[in-house]
């Protein structure tokens, strides 16, 4: 039987993603005429912005001021931050949760003053009183060990948990600790092919709530 479900949060919560998808691909093109494709920007999503650089500096053939461009990065988002929306279907799901008496908690790559920001703004922090962020660990998604501290917090094995992700990057952390993965991808993760261990649905609506009475779901992930 399952006792928590472990969500990610950027683009599975609320979908960021595409909102940064478009705010770099704007900023690129405006200031260095380069054509972020979302097949590029895909491949970092669920982990860090690092190689996403990388690639840019590669392509331009000269270093971009990432302190720079990360300002004008956030400048930007938080002009469109209000407008985001949970994903479908979200909320009503992790009040089922909350009633059949299922523990949760937010796995995420990003800082946890980003995470607790926006589920203050919604009025969601009261489902999660565990948060795993980057800071807990040497090494994010798609490294397990954020999976590994969320299971340890939770007080859970990985056989008694289900992860929830949107991205390639989330989905093999949480399969590479162990735990049964469904995947719920968004408009930019989409068109991702995603490993075969992991349960791939369409939205919220499809949640597999009978997971939740299965002794060995787990070791479909494992």
């Amino acid at each position: 039987m399952k006792k928590a479900v472990i969500f990610d949060f950027d683009g599975t919560i609320i979908d960021t993603e595409s909102a940064w998808f478009d705010i770099y691909q704007e900023i690129l093109k405006e200031q260095h005429g380069f054509d972020l494709t979302l097949e590029e920007f895909v491949k970092v999503v669920g982990s860090t912005d690092g190689a996403l650089f990388d690639f840019v500096d590669r392509s331009l053939g000269v270093p971009l001021d990432r302190s720079v461009f990360r300002d004008e990065l956030d400048a930007r988002f938080e002009k469109i931050r209000e407008q985001l929306a949970l994903r479908e279907g979200f909320l009503e799901t992790a009040r089922r949760l909350e009633e059949q008496g299922i523990a949760m908690a937010v796995a995420s790559s990003s800082k946890r003053s980003w995470i607790e920001r926006f589920l203050n703004q919604y009025g969601l922090i009261s489902y999660f009183p565990i948060i795993v962020s980057a800071e807990d660990v040497e090494n994010v998604k798609p490294d397990p060990a954020i999976y590994h501290v969320a299971l340890e917090r939770l007080g859970v094995t990985a056989d008694e948990a289900i992860a929830v992700e949107d991205s390639y990057n989330g989905s093999i952390a949480a399969i590479s600790a162990g735990i049964h993965c469904l995947i719920i991808p968004n408009d930019v993760t989409r068109s991702l092919s995603f490993h075969e261990k992991g349960q791939l649905m369409e939205s919220f609506a499809d949640f597999d709530y009978g997971l939740l009475e299965a002794a060995d779901a787990g070791g479909a992930c494992s």
